[in-house]
């Protein structure tokens, strides 16, 4: 019976065969989604080769990407990727030039 270690120590973060972080819950609820998929494919009276095929398939896509995004951004790459998507890339100024330059007389300071 093999025994995998998940927690390797305080303050660190889960890793499991070289998933790191949310890859490991991307990849568990991934392979989740698959199997109820093939599933409802099989209730549902679709062939049962058929059901094997996108099973594997699918399945098999999903473990490849998950592993190649684990190489590609690292630990915390998908978070920073996500945050620079919401950055805005400028900043669009619709006011007059004037505007800004206008000096406030004194009623508008009472």
């Amino acid at each position: 019976m093999n025994s995998y270690n998940i927690n390797k120590g305080i303050g660190r973060t889960v890793e499991f065969k070289g998933l790191k972080a949310q890859y490991l819950f991307i990849f568990a609820g991934g392979l989740l989604g698959v199997l109820v998929f093939v599933m409802v494919m099989y209730m549902a009276g679709v062939h049962i080769y058929l059901c094997l095929f996108l099973g594997i398939t699918t399945s098999s896509l999903l473990i490849w990407q998950t592993f190649s995004l684990n190489r590609r951004y690292g630990e915390h790459g998908l978070m920073k990727l996500g945050a620079k998507k919401r950055h805005p890339r400028y900043i669009i100024s619709r006011k007059l030039v004037s505007r800004f330059l206008k000096i406030h007389s004194k009623k508008a300071a009472l």
